[in-house]
């Protein structure tokens, strides 16, 4: 017996026939399609609408502006450490490298782990939580580095407000997007991403 006839031949032991379905009662089967999810993306989310206008209201910052140059070492010739000047995040269960291997340092008054984000269709603003920064206007960098400046994007825990998915599930995290400078204010505020 050829092996591409392996499978129907197995199947016609167990009493199945040409043309007979092979689900449940004898019925066809359809084949479920697999629906790639774009990464880091759970059940029930779609992926986020960027602002278009970011780029145009957001003025590029300099990395003189980003960051002070740390010198180190006995004479201060070692000039690799950089301090981060702007408000950043980092994550709940953060531990700084030790100091000698530390390449930037994100001083923790300038952390911020909430958010005063207002609902566009509820006109109210409410403190979340800042689950993380999704994108920085600034680039990459500034985004793995968890730096908030104004037009960056952050995902905040909007559990307790109660919204709900129309699969009845409840939604953990939204995007929203930071209209202030934090730096300057000493808060962030953002609006929901709808």
């Amino acid at each position: 017996m050829p092996i591409e006839e392996f499978g129907r031949a197995m199947l016609r032991g167990m009493g199945w026939e040409e043309g007979m379905g092979v689900g449940r009662n004898r019925r066809q089967v359809e084949a479920i399609e697999y629906v790639r999810r774009p990464e880091r993306l759970g059940l029930g989310a779609q992926p986020v609408k960027l602002a278009e206008d970011t780029s145009k209201t957001v003025r590029p910052i300099a990395e003189d502006e980003m960051f002070k140059v740390l010198k180190s070492g006995k004479r201060k010739h070692k000039s690799w450490k950089r301090m981060i000047t702007k408000v950043t995040f980092v994550g709940h269960g953060f531990t700084r490298k030790p100091p000698k291997y530390e390449r930037f340092i994100r001083p923790t008054g300038l952390r911020m782990t909430k958010a005063h984000v207002t609902h566009p269709e509820l006109k109210a603003t409410f403190c979340l939580e800042i689950i993380g920064v999704k994108k920085n206007p600034n680039g990459q960098m500034y985004s793995q580095l968890g730096v908030v400046t104004k037009g960056t994007i952050l995902e905040v825990n909007v559990s307790e407000l109660g919204l709900v998915t129309p699969g009845g599930k409840v939604v953990w995290g939204k995007y929203a997007q930071v209209t202030n400078n934090p730096e300057n204010d000493g808060c962030v505020n953002a609006v929901l991403l709808v």
